[in-house]
């Protein structure tokens, strides 16, 4: 049985949800998934400009979680641009 997720500490809750590339109508388009998780680690760490162990502390969460998080974010966002994917924030 896994181990339960704990309860991270989420402070934005963004407006937009979707993002496309322009042009392009959604049927022929793949959906990438960006958790709210990820989009806060990206928030904290670009936009505020937080060191890594700052956001940890933020998202009360480690250091080492933290950075999966952030990778995790940052592989879909470039996986989202290269491939001309659609980015939907979702609440998990």
């Amino acid at each position: 049985m896994p181990r339960p997720r704990l309860n991270r500490n989420i402070y934005f809750k963004p407006d937009v949800t979707y993002f496309k590339p322009q042009g392009v109508p959604m049927p022929l388009l793949d959906v990438i998934e960006l958790t709210l998780e990820e989009s806060e680690s990206l928030r904290l760490k670009n936009i505020e400009g937080l060191s890594q162990t700052e956001c940890a502390k933020e998202m009360a969460t480690s250091q080492s979680t933290f950075q999966r998080i952030l990778t995790s974010a940052y592989n879909k966002i470039s996986d989202a641009i290269i491939n001309g994917k659609a980015i939907k924030i979702v609440n998990k």
